[in-house]
């Protein structure tokens, strides 16, 4: 497994301070960023997870903890928007160039309007998916 990837390639070059971590990567895991937050042996709140959805028919990027569900209806108000739904697989795959389950919110191909979950703000130190499956990035939450 490459740890350079081109998320973790974009946080470098923008100077961001990270720690790698890999993984074994569950495929038939029932909830990936639950997996992966017991395979780093971090809390679900501090491993987050990226989502790829949809606002007015936009996309848009959300990060949340691995433990919590996105709503919809916050989803598009957070966005300024009327409606939103989760992206398709396939759709999430082509726009961000990561295949899911290693979906990063940095160094996606299109660059798309990104939010946050404000609760990931509290811990001092956070994980977010590297740009590979098995692959988690430790960072501030400030700096992500």
């Amino acid at each position: 497994m490459s740890r350079t990837t081109r998320a973790t390639a974009t946080l470098a070059k923008a100077g961001v301070a990270f720690t790698v971590h890999a993984y074994d990567y569950d495929p038939n895991a029932e909830r990936i960023g639950l997996q992966a937050a017991a395979a780093i042996g971090e809390h679900p709140a501090r491993v987050l997870k990226t989502l790829m959805a949809e606002v007015d028919g936009k996309p848009v990027c959300v990060v949340v903890p691995s433990d919590r569900e996105v709503s919809m209806k916050k989803l598009a108000s957070a966005f300024r928007g009327k409606s939103a739904a989760m992206m398709k697989p396939a759709d999430a795959e082509r726009l961000t160039g990561y295949h899911v389950g290693g979906i990063s919110p940095f160094g996606q191909k299109k660059r798309v309007a990104t939010a946050i979950e404000a609760e990931a703000m509290a811990h001092d130190a956070v994980y977010v998916n590297g740009g590979q499956r098995g692959l988690q990035v430790r960072l501030s939450p400030r700096d992500a």
